[in-house]
């Protein structure tokens, strides 16, 4: 639990290191770009992070906790970097449920020390697979191992390294193909999908990204790659064998019809689980045949980009947090602490845990900074944030981006928790009351994810040149 120093980080440490990254170098806004006449380059590196048995799984509320007691699948950190005239970038897409700004930071640093490339061109994105650990301390959701996250940091630093020495001249493709049954709307019935997404849509509605994207990485006499994005929760599993959840499979029928393993990148799946709606816990086959039938469309129909622009934009995000909530909540727990034993407040020792911190919380702390940052592939833009972003933000994203196609990946450089609709909190569903609690800060204000959207939105604009 939170409570523990040797399991979890306070409240207060973590505030402290999110105000620090403001004036860190690796996320200070910069711009790097590359000339029209340079050839564009990419290379790939694989290391295996498959966790050892009896450290803790995460992403499920479980007292006691839910140990490690096999092996699934095996987990890897996946390195992509791309280079154009001298900028290198880099994105890591890593098995685990979650990061932190520190270890982000921590191991951007090592990547510069290592390989020469800037720490603010590294990106490390989480696939949020609930059948891994976490580098993130969350409040009964699954607590960090240092000795193991230091093995994945270490394991990254090697990843881009291979990767870098991989490098060899390219030709990008983008692909997208619509999904059916791979993934649905779990919050409330009737959703409605991007099929329908259109100017005069809102987050009156709730929504659901059918989308896939994948980029194809054709290197002539060195192997292809694929890279692919998809909004949808690898949440298969809750039992005790580690892995990338239907990920992991989608990996194996890749290989399988088209000799290639893909990499993925994670969408705005707050409100998206995995399946047709019907069957998800403990049967991941469905999702993962109906994910590689996308995927498969995409790589076939991918069409060639020309790549004459390689930029990255990094700044921060500042997500208002809504201090009225917070007096209220502790209100309650102060008054009749007995009756916060379920529900919103989890568990007994779960509430009193999380008031016991949140009453240390610092008043004149009223925001979360968190990492956000941009990259431009030519005419593709790729968003990174931290949080888990409700459907319709990320569709609007891509609706208003100035790029001709727009990847918004989540669980990026940090976690958050997630940024849903104003409903949520009506509804006092999960994600937007208890969500906070476990992450360990306050609740954040109904309208957070628009607020993020529209810095978002600046930040795509900058990179575009629209703003």
């Amino acid at each position: 639990m939170a409570s523990n120093a040797s399991r979890s980080r306070s409240r207060r440490d973590f505030l402290k290191g999110a105000t620090a990254v403001a004036a860190a170098p690796w996320i200070a806004t910069r711009v790097l770009a590359a000339g029209a006449n340079a050839q564009f380059q990419a290379g790939q590196g694989v290391v295996d992070v498959t966790p050892p048995s009896g450290i803790e799984l995460a992403g499920f509320h479980h007292v006691p906790p839910r140990l490690i007691t096999g092996t699934r699948q095996k987990a890897a950190a996946r390195a992509i970097v791309f280079g154009l005239g001298d900028t290198r970038t880099v994105i890591v897409s890593l098995d685990i449920l979650g990061v932190s700004t520190d270890m982000s930071r921590r191991t951007a640093a090592a990547v510069e020390r290592a390989t020469g490339i800037p720490a603010a061109n590294v990106r490390i994105a989480a696939t949020h697979t609930h059948s891994m650990p976490t580098f993130r301390a969350l409040r009964q959701w699954g607590a960090i191992s240092p000795e193991y996250m230091a093995t994945v940091e270490a394991a990254i630093v090697r990843a881009v390294g291979m990767a870098k020495d991989d490098l060899a001249s390219a030709e990008l493709l983008l692909g997208k193909s619509r999904t059916q049954g791979a993934n649905f709307n779990r919050t409330r019935k009737p959703w409605r999908t991007d099929v329908e997404f259109d100017a005069t849509s809102t987050d009156t509605d709730r929504w659901l990204d059918t989308t896939l994207h994948a980029l194809v990485i054709r290197r002539g006499g060195k192997p292809d790659l694929v890279w692919y994005h998809f909004a949808n929760h690898p949440v298969s599993y809750n039992d005790g064998n580690s892995g990338p959840d239907w990920i992991g499979l989608v990996d194996n029928l890749t290989l399988e019809s088209h000799k290639i393993t893909p990499s993925y990148l994670q969408g705005h799946a707050g409100d998206v689980n995995p399946g047709d709606g019907s069957l998800w816990v403990g049967k991941a086959e469905p999702t993962a045949t109906a994910v590689h039938k996308g995927l498969a469309a995409a790589i076939d129909g991918a069409k060639s980009v020309r790549i004459d622009e390689l930029r990255v934009l990094a700044a921060e995000a500042v997500l208002p947090f809504d201090m009225a909530r917070l007096d209220s909540e502790l209100g309650q727990f102060r008054a009749e602490p007995a009756k916060c034993v379920n529900g919103v407040w989890v568990d007994a020792g779960f509430a009193a845990d999380w008031f016991a911190g949140a009453q240390k919380f610092d008043r004149a702390v009223t925001s979360l900074r968190t990492p956000l940052s941009a990259m431009q592939l030519g005419p593709i833009g790729l968003l990174f944030h931290s949080s888990e972003l409700y459907s319709y933000y990320g569709l609007a994203l891509r609706r208003a981006s100035p790029f001709a196609d727009t990847l918004c990946v989540g669980y990026t450089d940090d976690f958050v928790g997630y940024l849903t609709d104003p409903a949520a909190y009506t509804a006092n569903e999960y994600a937007a009351i208890v969500v906070p609690k476990l992450v360990d800060v306050p609740p954040f204000t109904t309208d957070a994810a628009s607020r993020f959207n529209d810095q978002a939105l600046a930040l795509l604009g900058r990179l575009g040149g629209k703003a």
